[in-house]
């Protein structure tokens, strides 16, 4: 047995009695949660695709997806931990036309995997048993591979998801003047290549959150819900317009919509809870883009832009996360331990 193995032996038995972190117990909650999901919206997309190239790339994402949600049922059995609801074929409808694209699913895989790559990763940071660890580099592994098919397919497809490209620098600099980052005067500065990148990601999630809420605003069952469907889509549609207008202010090009993508079908391929559910993943991806955004903006008039949709879109979660509740499809996460409400219960005879 060589060292490598003899330790990696040690650490597996040293650890095979160690209870899961409160992080790794929400990272695989929230693991377990969006692969049922993403499993039942491939499955839609498996029964109306007619590209065999998109066909083929699917059936890849969902045997990920498939393959994920079985292990982290697996490492919850052995835990003795309850598994969760999730989603399952009672919210996908087998009968239902498509309501996307060939194309669109394309996109729609290839942007999940973009942002798994940074949710697998926070997940993998916070990770200690090496089960877990495994589980999420793993994790990473699959979402870089989804990506990179992903990115290449839509080239084949005639789509580039490349953001701008700038002239390379012809020597070293260091910034001399403080209006580099001044409020007034530093708005009129290019903008650097870093602040370039951030705003094609979130304008990228926020095409692909309209196209999204456009189509389940056609399908949705129930009229409120609808209704906030057509409020995300009026909120991602501004967001795509004030961040493109930073770009072509530069003469920059910024991404294309994906909203003729969408068809014209009134028949949900979902349940609302799935698509409900599916808002709210969406909107914290966003809040989260935002956040990263921010500290990487060095331009004031940028910060401040960005530092506006924080609570407008927090607002839109929350309304989404009280109707959640209002339906009880709302699956309360794992929480600590309520030690008031333990020392206030009633005990039984003690002698």
């Amino acid at each position: 047995m060589d060292k490598n193995s003899f330790v990696y032996k040690e650490i597996k038995e040293h650890q095979q009695n160690k209870q899961l972190t409160s992080a790794e117990l929400a990272d695989l909650f929230a693991n377990y949660l969006g692969d049922s999901m993403f499993t039942c919206v491939f499955d839609h997309y498996l029964q109306v695709v007619e590209d065999d190239e998109v066909k083929d790339f699917i059936e890849f994402a969902i045997g990920l997806s498939k393959r994920h949600v079985k292990q982290i049922s697996e490492i919850f059995t052995v835990e003795k931990i309850p598994i969760p609801v999730g989603f399952g074929e009672q919210d996908v409808r087998k009968d239902a036309p498509r309501l996307f694209s060939d194309m669109f699913m394309v996109f729609y895989i290839t942007q999940m995997a973009s942002i798994g790559l940074t949710t697998y990763g926070g997940a993998y940071g916070n990770a200690t048993r090496q089960d877990i660890l495994n589980h999420f580099r793993n994790t990473i592994n699959d979402s870089a591979e989804t990506y990179e098919r992903g990115i290449h397919l839509l080239l084949t497809k005639g789509f580039d998801l490349s953001p701008p490209t700038i002239p390379y620098p012809k020597g070293v600099d260091f910034v001399e003047k403080k209006s580099f980052i001044s409020i007034i005067t530093g708005r009129d500065r290019p903008l650097t290549a870093n602040e370039i990148k951030h705003l094609q990601y979130n304008i990228n999630t926020n095409i692909l959150g309209k196209s999204l809420m456009i189509g389940f605003s056609q399908a949705a069952s129930s009229a409120k819900i609808r209704k906030y469907f057509q409020k995300g889509t009026q909120l991602a549609d501004k967001q795509i317009k004030g961040l493109s207008l930073q770009l072509t202010n530069q003469d920059l090009p910024s991404p294309k919509l994906m909203d003729a993508h969408i068809t014209d079908s009134t028949t949900a391929p979902f349940s609302d809870k799935l698509m409900l559910y599916h808002s709210s993943l969406a909107g914290n991806v966003a809040l989260t883009n935002i956040g990263t955004g921010l500290a990487q903006m060095m331009r004031h008039d940028l910060a401040a832009e960005f530092t506006a949709l924080i609570p407008v879109i927090g607002k839109y979660n929350n309304d989404g996360l009280n109707m959640m509740i209002e339906h009880g499809w709302f699956e309360e996460p794992f929480t600590a331990a309520d030690r008031k409400k333990l020392s206030e219960s009633p005990r039984g005879n003690q002698s």
